[in-house]
């Protein structure tokens, strides 16, 4: 039986967070304490997952979970979480992370909205041009189209 046909009955039993994971990977199995995959075991695809967990969380500006979050504590979380160590603020974030292409970028790599120099925005890829992210006062965690090409992309060392 290969993993595909086991994906129902694999999602009634690992419950609601799975679809969250799914959808967070975009479209791949990653269902909580089954790893299709030696990628799922990664820190990254952890902290994809943590962070489509909190999928609805409230936005609140310098709030670092575990219940609310602003952007870069939203990444902090997910990764402390995972095991990696980032700093508070998105721009810290992006100087501490290995900066890579567009096009080598992977699921659960950090992407960084910036203007100019200045970095203003994080969030985690979940791959297909989407990131989760805690975008702003009134808004939550969400999954969102990244929607400008003025974005740089780190991966957590």
């Amino acid at each position: 039986m290969t993993a595909l046909n086991r994906v129902p009955s694999l999602m009634a039993r690992a419950g609601t967070a799975s679809a969250f994971a799914i959808a967070a990977v975009g479209g791949s199995i990653v269902i909580p304490g089954v790893a299709a995959d030696a990628a799922a075991a990664t820190p990254a695809a952890k902290a994809l997952q943590v962070a489509a967990s909190k999928k609805g969380a409230p936005y609140k500006y310098g709030a670092a979970g575990p219940r609310r979050f602003d952007c870069s504590g939203l990444t902090m979380y997910s990764f402390k979480k995972a095991g990696k160590t980032l700093p508070r603020t998105a721009a810290q974030q992006y100087n501490k992370t290995r900066h890579i292409s567009a096009s080598s970028r992977k699921a659960g790599d950090l992407v960084f909205f910036h203007s100019g120099s200045n970095v203003y925005h994080v969030g985690i890829y979940a791959g297909h041009g989407k990131i989760w992210h805690s975008p702003k006062t009134g808004s939550w965690v969400k999954l969102e189209k990244i929607w400008t090409k003025s974005v740089w992309y780190g991966r957590v060392r």
